[in-house]
């Protein structure tokens, strides 16, 4: 039987086949996926994996769609996208603390408020980060001096193979926008440790933190997310606007007026377009301050 047929007949997976992914990234750019898969469930996942490694076929988790830039040519292998269970979440409160379990694929803005109307503050930093909770994880996401290493608990995954791994907080080893987990690891769910907090300075800290966001970085356009990490000591669209990029398009695909570290889709913007924008800036950066900047987006699928 052939894979594709395989793939259709595990419960709690839909099969698509040469998806186009603009249609599933933020910044509404990606060429299609071999095989887009839409997982249910956590048994349906480690089915999925399996077969997937036994004909030796690549994939990569989509998450939400931020921080990550598809190619035009598509994604050779197979795209998840985790719906269903991977968007449970379960509390157990106590007095002074809660621990919070959620999926993978549950939005971090929507845990972030549900926190705060429990009462429970560690997860302010977060409002408007604009992916998965998984996503937010693997890449140790954060915002106004916190990140998710400050709070996570444990965290629960499934190896390339199909076979479930569960990380303890200790053995987790985050730095900078990185959590460090074994390569080709699956964040299924993860644990979160909470602190009681005064309800409305948590609410009044997400109006200022909504306010700053709604200022500082672009609205209306398509955009895929910071796409560049910020070099000790300084900030990326500092230096890129430093840099006299700001504005500055290839096609379709501009650098943002508001935030230099965007870069937007004005409409029928090509990941080729954004790429070479992300190329020239690493280049003039380099030429005029001698910094490497590190992209924070992730590039997925095939390039010229």
């Amino acid at each position: 039987m052939a894979l594709p047929d395989e793939l259709k007949l595990i419960p709690g997976l839909k099969v698509k086949i040469n998806e186009p992914l603009a249609r599933y990234t933020s910044i509404k750019i990606g060429g299609p996926a071999d095989y887009f898969l839409e997982v249910e469930s956590i048994a349906a996942l480690s089915r999925a994996l399996k077969l997937l490694d036994r004909d030796g076929v690549p994939f990569c988790i989509l998450g939400k769609g931020s921080n990550v830039l598809a190619s035009d040519l598509g994604v050779r292998g197979a795209v998840c996208r985790m719906g269903g269970e991977f968007k449970r979440m379960e509390w157990q409160e106590g007095h002074e603390e809660a621990r919070v379990t959620v999926g993978a694929a549950y939005p971090v803005t929507q845990l972030v408020r549900e926190a705060v109307r429990r009462g429970y503050a560690g997860l302010e930093f977060a409002e408007g980060i604009p992916g998965s909770v998984g996503g937010a994880l693997v890449m140790n996401a954060g915002a106004y001096g916190s990140e998710m290493e400050k709070i996570v608990d444990r965290v629960e995954g499934m190896s390339v193979h199909g076979e479930p791994a569960g990380f303890e907080r200790e053995r987790l080893a985050f730095s900078y926008r990185d959590a460090h987990l074994p390569v080709g690891t699956i964040v299924t769910q993860v644990r979160l440790r909470l602190r009681r907090g005064n309800v409305e300075e948590m609410r009044e800290k997400l109006r200022e933190l909504v306010t700053k966001r709604k200022k500082s970085q672009p609205s209306g356009y398509p955009n895929s997310g910071s796409m560049f990490r910020n070099p000790p000591g300084d900030f990326a669209g500092r230096l890129i606007e430093a840099a006299g990029l700001k504005g500055k398009r290839i096609g379709r695909a501009e650098i943002s007026e508001r935030h230099a570290n965007f870069i937007v889709n004005l409409g029928g913007a090509k990941a080729e377009e954004v790429r070479k924008l992300m190329q020239i800036v690493q280049a003039e950066v380099k030429k005029q301050f001698g910094i490497e900047l590190v992209p924070e987006v992730r590039l997925v699928g095939e390039w010229p």
